[in-house]
């Protein structure tokens, strides 16, 4: 479990003071055109002839990966890509606690001493502007560089425009270059343990009201109900844009909330609103009435662990934050975690936010050529099928392994894990609006969310940080 870290703090402060300057610059000017399409320049458009898994043979890649389950899936299974294309990969993993500060520094040295890495969707809004990722669009549209088997129409399409952006601050994800190929991901749902729910005669919440009474509930009578020490609901809560993320921007998202509107090309804060004054009240007296004891310092890892431990009667996050926790033997509460989509919004919605662990090139990369074979065979139906039956690469971003009967059989003895999955998969996207100032804004509005929790005047508190965010993104 300690190979799954969300925080990523370090991050924000590397990217904020080595890329600052070229954003300026870049997201004024539009950057990312100039190399994406056919006749642009894109080293894609030297491959020619019919496509060879063996061209490249010979050739040494070399990739920077997160300690994380899919990259012990993908080492595992790296033997099987040398054998069918002749190239080897060499490879340096590192705890995300300083990974994103190694990627950073590299990418901004112009070094180029690795040819692909992980990233996240939210890191090619930090990455794109200053040009220090390829475009692996004339990747995907050459067929002398693309097997027909690799078919990109077998991805979940929400995952692959998660990837692709114009590198223009407040546009939609889904257009301009693609930066980024799905790998794996996150969808956030709710997490319940099945004996608290039983012992006390509860139901899943299908609305948000239902799941602060929840909340509430469990706090109040699990304790005398052999459940000591249990509180209602893990919610992360410490002062990092990864509080925001998860269950809180779900929810947020499901009563229809935006963070950004967009107007002339310029970014207004819409956290103030009446809508989402109200909303962040209510999440916050949900916190005050179930939630962690300390929750101001909680992350992911002390939600997951809480699951887990029997402490939380519910936690609404990653579902592979509860799924770590869920299979067998590796909690107190394995065999008693099940899975539901969480409450729906006023109007019936289930949007979702998403983390997507991707994988992306080097835009420096000496060895484009190997390097886009190692990313279409880590990102092809047959090692994501490995991974997935083999390592606990779950949640497949490919519809094709989500729908194998081999795969079903195995997650199929988590209650509600495939029913849930398949509820919101099609429904999860990220829902922040593309910025570059994206960690900064958000550890800001972790912070708000922190004091409206302490008691501060939500609207006076949600009025000041729309204020500070004006200046900043717009």
């Amino acid at each position: 479990m300690d190979r799954h870290v969300h925080d990523r703090r370090r991050f924000l402060a590397l990217t904020g003071t080595l890329a600052a300057a070229p954003l300026v610059s870049a997201c004024g000017t539009g950057f990312g055109g100039g190399r994406q399409d056919k006749g642009g320049g894109s080293a894609a458009d030297d491959v020619t002839g019919s496509f060879d898994w063996k061209r490249e043979k010979g050739t040494t890649v070399k990739a920077l990966l997160n300690k994380h389950p899919y990259t012990d899936a993908l080492i595992a299974d790296l033997k099987s890509f040398t054998e069918k294309t002749g190239i080897q990969v060499t490879y340096d993993v590192f705890p995300e606690d300083n990974y994103f500060d190694k990627l950073t520094v590299d990418l901004s040295s112009g070094r180029a001493s690795y040819d692909v890495f992980m990233l996240g969707a939210y890191m090619v809004w930090q990455y794109g502007p200053p040009g220090w990722l390829e475009d692996l669009g004339p990747w995907m549209r050459n067929s002398s560089a693309t097997a027909a088997e690799w078919d990109r129409t077998d991805f979940y399409p929400n995952l692959l425009r998660a990837g692709q952006w114009s590198l223009r601050a407040g546009e939609p994800l889904g257009r301009g270059g693609q930066y980024a190929l799905p790998w794996g991901w996150e969808t956030n749902v709710v997490a319940y343990h099945t004996g608290v729910f039983r012992k006390l005669g509860l139901r899943p919440a299908e609305t948000f009201e239902e799941l602060r009474e929840l909340a509430g509930v469990i706090e109040r009578k699990a304790p005398g109900a052999g459940f000591d020490g249990m509180y209602g609901i893990a919610v992360r809560g410490s002062r990092s844009w990864a509080t925001i993320h998860p269950g809180f921007m779900t929810m947020y998202a499901r009563n229809g909330l935006r963070d950004f509107t967009v107007e002339g090309g310029r970014l207004t804060p819409a956290m103030n609103s009446p809508r989402a004054v109200a909303f962040t009240e209510d999440w916050a007296d949900m916190v005050r009435r179930g939630g962690p004891p300390s929750w101001t310092s909680y992350t992911w890892y002390q939600c997951s662990s809480d699951l887990g431990a029997q402490k939380a009667g519910m936690l609404f996050d990653a579902d592979t934050a509860a799924y770590f926790q869920a299979v067998k033997g590796a909690s107190p509460a394995s065999g008693r975690i099940a899975f539901h989509p969480g409450p729906k919004g006023p109007d019936g919605s289930l949007a979702t936010n998403m983390w997507v662990w991707s994988l992306g090139m080097n835009a420096r990369s000496r060895r484009k050529s190997a390097a886009w074979l190692l990313l279409q065979w880590a990102t092809g139906r047959e090692h994501l099928r490995r991974a997935a039956l083999t390592g606990h690469h779950i949640d497949p971003v490919r519809r094709s392994v989500s729908q194998d009967g081999a795969y079903k059989d195995r997650m199929r003895h988590l209650p509600g894990f495939l029913e849930t999955f398949e509820t919101v998969a099609g429904r999860t996207r990220i829902q922040f609006t593309p910025q570059a100032q994206f960690f900064d804004t958000t550890t800001s509005w972790a912070a708000a969310l922190q004091e409206i929790y302490g008691g501060k005047d939500a609207r006076s508190v949600l009025d000041g940080l729309a204020g500070d965010l004006k200046a900043k993104a717009g």
